[in-house]
């Protein structure tokens, strides 16, 4: 071999600097192993990344008042106030019967607590002009996703609810003692108190009112500290205890004594101890269960706190009787469980493909040492993600996923050159600085190239982009730590371990003896029931065994016979395709595919979707009857629909885990952000049926259960029946959502009505049912009075109001203690008058006169009158404005996006009057926004990429060159999504397209970079520029060189996504634990990360053979025109 052009290699400093100091780098080798292992078995482990909402919440009670009145009095000051935040996004708010609840969203990355201490002053400037009579100062609070409950621990069986809520409550207790639960709450139960419900009859009769009952109970009911008592030089507390001690001491409280005529309470009113009015129910399969919702702290492992709770239920099992049943219901740990599961075997299934492509290219030892960067490099990332609190989830797992490929080229290239050296001739030392010296500048600025793609998606705003920026980060910090191990680690180990590979003189008897050995090993392992330690080695022994007859001489005969045929093929056809005018046919070519791709894209559309359509872990059907309906009536109209629930799911019940029924609360869509500010009410139920983890539905598709259930249940007239599943992603809100906005509420709503009819009447398919955010038939009881003759008879209209609130609503008047245990102390009239309407008309309003003393009694109906009347339910605002939301899902089957354009066109013919507007929100908006995102981070991270590769070669158009490969690598994406009729998805394949810019460049980078190598090296000696047959002769032995790099990093990037990109799911750790063989193609992970694996198959696929043929023949154009402009 001519070793005298290797002297114009320049040499790499940093990795000269490992090679001299060897040893240290094998001791951090190891060190880094042993800390990553114990840095991923100790990262927390959860679903969905932790994001931080820049989103802050204000409540503020005014019990008794209409919507409007609470807009007019509450709502509009606090978001005057709130607007002047400078910082702030958006301002929506919703007025309702007694609340008012304000949704502050910050610009994104605005830090939550200053966010909330900017509220709390806004809200503070904003007191002056709020009602003096609030029962409390407004409530300022954020909502994290870590406040929800992760699972639902139910109790049920042959006991009263009461006994139930005891066992609940032991239950609470132990689990309160896990430190990774942040909240439980019992649910399914109300809460207890002490009603006194007074006989109305009774105390006029002893002309006595609400406010005497209140003065005895408030101050009896009472313990208080008399100071110190000096006694025989000791100081003594004096203390009064007066607090109840039993339901008997209230019933016998005096309320009065006039003239020896002693009342007693229970004179007058019946004490009760026992549960609140009910406000919901909650049943499993039917039956009434006591619900325990355990919640977690931020940053805790998910999987870890499943196991502690059922160890906590195993312990009260032990103190509450046998046959109460205790199940865990709506745990997300095991959802948790099976998607880290299925993302560690597309990563191990991955790595099997990856290096076994190595072993056929690189000979084994060479594809070990490739293999090795990956756990390595993974091993460094665990670290780092530690460092930085970054919890282990789906976006981080899948990360790894994308890296796979990516990570090892650095290594292939690395140990390719290595290895081309030392077939040279050059020592192992020699090679390896040569090897590295010749390509760590290109493979230093394709890694930049590919971080630098990715940097852009690190500062994705909004909700959607904290979600999905755990995934640049998981890539930046992967690829960066890839770096690290082909530039530092993997020359050392080469410099130890590469040979020149073949199996002559090599002696089997060593290869039987260390199989054997290890083979030893591992029954030991197996005789102490280690079986996954043992079985790995077993596994070990029989590959040492198949690397000698199998592997080593299928690798030989594979590089020496087909590869080289394959380079020796391809040097051929490029040499071929660069004489004459062949160059400009192969770029016009190219350039006609990519508008041919583009026109076939206008005639046949892929459907546009925002996320993943993804097949349903769990169903809700929602129901709302007429605001104003009972909650008993609303309880009874469900038991209704669970039985047709249960009639049509009868022959799924193989794959359901749960049905559970909430009525009155937690009845509202978790999967809509605008539901967070609003509150539960009694018209409203939701039956959640949950399903069984991917690999047990035995192929059944669950979307089919929901369409099922959608054609068998009823439809009832003015009663509304939703259906929703779970979706993948953050929260985006509903599929349609059109939000108008008008300045007069009344014609709003009128036109918001004509608005619904219009677009139902227009019979655009897909639309599940129109509704609207308001009920405009809420029922309400007006009190109209006259004021003159109310002031006559010396009473105002605030003792009109607090005697009519404290009849029929309650009035609070203390505490009842029993133990920690505090209980309210309800006033107010017995059920049977305070829902008699005659009752509180003739009610006497009974007052002391102040100027005479003496005591009156006045009917209301003598300056009062009631009328039945309906009003609207709520008042909604955004920015100021307010505004009606028109909402529906769509239906399974067709696309959200092709149904909301349908509806855009419709509207558009729309006639709304002048103030009056409309727009999109939900999830159209948020896909709008998203896209353009997405879009600008193209153009950005394009930018970017350029500047990198401008910076290497100094020129400006070797580096639009490598550039055109990504424009025309789009047509390998768009081409795949059109053959295999594959769905645009707007997050996930532009996540893909973008994610090519960087993975593209790589292979063009190194090419360009060989040829303009091979120039330099012809010209040594010479003093005269190359000719062009020289330069051709330069590019096809680069093309040659670089071949088998340029097919293997394309090949590892492609199978190491197409486990992920297929569903293939086999459970390694089953098989070498249990020997149980679990596979299955499919799961959700597939769906929701298939889009960018699939976008990134069919680009870089494409862009290979653009490398390979494309970029050569515009490399040779270049110099050609060059050599025309005169340019050398």
């Amino acid at each position: 071999m001519n070793k005298g052009t290797d002297k114009v290699i320049k040499q790499f400093a940093l990795s000269n600097f490992s090679l001299k100091n060897r040893i240290t780098v094998v001791l951090i080798f190891i060190l880094l192993v042993i800390l990553g292992v114990g840095a991923y078995n100790s990262l927390p482990k959860e679903s969905y990344p932790e994001v931080e909402q820049s989103t802050v919440f204000i409540g503020t009670p005014y019990p008794g008042n209409s919507p409007s009145d609470i807009e007019n009095l509450i709502t509009r000051p606090i978001e005057k106030e709130i607007n002047t935040i400078s910082e702030i996004k958006e301002i929506r708010s919703n007025s309702i019967q007694g609340f008012s609840t304000i949704v502050a969203e910050f610009v994104s990355g605005t830090d939550i607590e200053y966010a909330k201490s900017k509220v709390k002053d806004a809200v503070d400037k904003a007191k002056i002009n709020l009602p003096t009579d609030l029962p409390r100062e407004s409530d300022v609070y954020e909502i994290s996703f870590s406040d929800f409950p992760v699972m639902s621990v139910t109790l049920s069986g042959e006991y009263s609810l009461d006994k139930l809520e005891s066992y609940g409550e032991i239950l609470k207790d132990e689990l309160e003692k896990i430190s990774d639960v942040s909240r439980v709450q019992i649910a399914g139960v109300e809460e207890k108190e002490i009603a006194i419900m007074v006989n109305p009859f009774e105390l006029e009769a002893r002309t006595l009112s609400f406010s005497d009952i209140e003065n005895a109970i408030k101050f009896e009911n009472i313990s208080v500290s008399g100071g110190n008592l000096l006694e025989n030089d000791m100081r003594r507390s004096v203390r009064l205890i007066g607090e109840f001690k039993e339901v008997e001491d209230i019933e016998n409280i005096i309320i009065s004594n006039i003239n020896n005529k002693v009342v007693f309470l229970k004179d007058v009113a019946e004490v009760k101890f026992g549960y609140k009015e009910i406000e919901s129910y909650t049943r499993l399969s039917g039956k009434p269960v006591v619900s325990v919702d355990v919640s977690k702290r931020s940053g805790t492992n998910l999987l870890l706190l499943n196991d502690k709770v059922n160890n906590a239920i195993a312990e009260v099992k032990n103190l509450i009787p046998n046959d109460v049943n205790i199940i865990i219901v709506n745990n997300q740990s095991q959802n948790t469980k099976e998607q880290v599961s299925t993302l560690e075997n597309s990563i191990f299934s991955g790595v099997i493909l990856v290096v076994l492509v190595l072993m056929f290219f690189l000979g084994v030892r060479n594809a070990l040492f490739v293999g090795l960067s990956i756990p390595l490099s993974m091993c460094i990332s665990f670290i780092i993600l530690q460092i930085f609190g970054i919890t282990v989830n789906m976006m981080i797992l899948f990360s790894l996923v994308i890296s796979l490929g990516l990570l090892v080229d650095n290594g292939i290239v690395v140990t390719e050159n290595i290895y081309r050296f030392l077939e040279k001739g050059y020592s192992k030392i020699e090679a390896t600085k040569l090897g590295i010296g010749e390509i760590a500048l290109p493979i230093i600025t394709s890694t930049a190239t590919t971080l630098a793609v990715f940097v852009p998606l690190a500062f994705w705003p909004g909700l959607t982009g904290k979600f999905m920026s755990f995934l640049p980060i998981g890539i930046i910090v992967t690829l960066l730590s890839s770096l690290f191990v082909a530039l530092i680690i993997n020359p050392v180990m080469i410099s130890y371990l590469m040979k020149i590979e073949d199996n002559k003189g090599k002696d089997f008897r060593k290869y039987l003896q260390n199989s054997l050995f290890l083979f030893l090993i591992a029954l030991i392992f197996i005789f102490f029931k280690v079986f996954w330690v043992g079985n790995i080695l077993i596994f070990i022994s029989l590959f040492i065994i198949s690397n000698y007859y199998l592997f080593v001489p299928l690798s030989k005969v594979f590089r020496e016979k087909y590869l080289k045929r394959l380079e020796n093929n391809y040097s051929r056809f490029l040499s071929y395709l660069l004489i004459g005018k062949r160059p400009f046919i192969v770029l016009s070519s190219s350039v006609l595919l990519l508008f041919s791709t583009f026109q076939l894209l206008q005639l046949y559309p892929p459907k546009v979707l925002f996320f993943p359509e993804n097949r349903p872990n769990y169903i809700n059907i929602f129901i709302e009857l007429p605001v104003g309906t009972d909650i008993e009536e609303t309880n009874n109209f469900t038991k209704v629909i669970e039985d047709e629930v249960n009639e049509s799911t009868s022959k799924y019940t193989d794959i359901i885990e749960s049905i559970v029924t909430y009525v009155g609360q937690r009845t509202l869509n978790e999967n809509d952000p605008s539901a967070l500010g609003m509150r539960d009410t009694p018209n409203r139920a939701r039956i959640n049926i949950n399903f069984f983890e991917f690999d047990k539905r035995n192929g059944i598709n669950t979307i089919d259960v929901l369409e099922k259930l959608r054609n068998d249940i009823s439809k009832y007239p003015g009663v509304s029946i939703t259906f929703g599943k779970d979706r993948k992603g953050p929260p985006v809100g509903g599929e349609i959502s059109i939000q108008v906005k008008g300045p007069d509420f009344q014609e709003l709503i009128s036109q918001v009505e004509n608005m619904r009819k219009y677009i139902n009447e227009s019979n655009i398919p897909g639309i599940e049912k129109l509704g609207l955010d308001l009920s405009t038939r809420k029922p309400e009881l007006l009190i109209d009075f006259d004021r003159d003759r109310l002031r006559r008879y010396g009473l105002s209209t605030g003792m009109l109001a607090n005697e009519l609130r404290t009849s029929l609503f309650g009035k609070e008047i203390s505490k009842y203690k029993i133990g920690e245990d505090e209980y309210k102390i309800q006033l107010r009239l017995a059920d049977q008058f305070r829902y008699d309407i005659n009752t509180l008309l003739n009610k006497n309003i009974t007052f002391r006169n102040q100027s005479n003393g003496r005591t009156y009694q006045v009917p209301v109906s003598s300056f009062a009158s009631m009328k039945m009347s309906n009003t609207f339910s709520s008042v909604k605002r955004k920015d100021l404005d307010k505004v009606i939301t028109i909402s529906s899902n769509v239906i399974s089957g067709y696309n959200p996006t092709e149904v909301n354009s349908k509806i855009d066109m419709v509207l558009k013919t729309y006639p709304l009057p002048n103030g009056y507007s409309y727009k999109f929100g939900g999830e159209q908006q948020e896909q709008e926004e998203e896209m353009a995102f997405l879009s600008n981070a193209f153009m950005i991270a394009l930018f970017l990429v350029f500047i990198i590769i401008v910076a290497q070669f100094n020129k400006i158009i070797t580096p639009l060159i490598i550039m055109s490969s990504i424009i025309l690598s789009t047509i390998g994406v768009f081409l795949g999504l059109l053959l295999f009729n594959m769905d645009f998805v707007v997050v996930m394949t532009m996540i893909g397209v973008i994610s090519l810019i960087g993975i593209v460049v790589n292979n063009a980078i190194v090419l360009i970079d060989f040829i303009e190598l091979n120039r330099r090296r012809k010209l040594i000696g010479k003093k005269v520029y190359l000719t062009v047959e020289e330069i051709i002769e330069c590019i096809t032995e680069a093309g040659r060189t670089r071949l088998r790099p340029v097919i293997l990093t394309a090949l590892t990037t492609i199978l190491g996504l197409m486990p992920l990109a297929i569903g293939m799911n086999f459970d390694f750790v089953s098989f070498f634990k249990f020997y149980e063989i679990n596979f299955y193609l499919g799961g959700d992970n597939m769906v929701f990360f298939g889009p960018i694996a699939w976008a990134i198959i069919f680009g870089l696929s494409f862009a290979t053979f653009l490398t390979l043929l494309v970029i050569p023949s515009m490399y040779l154009i270049q110099v050609k025109v060059n050599r025309y402009f005169g340019v050398k």
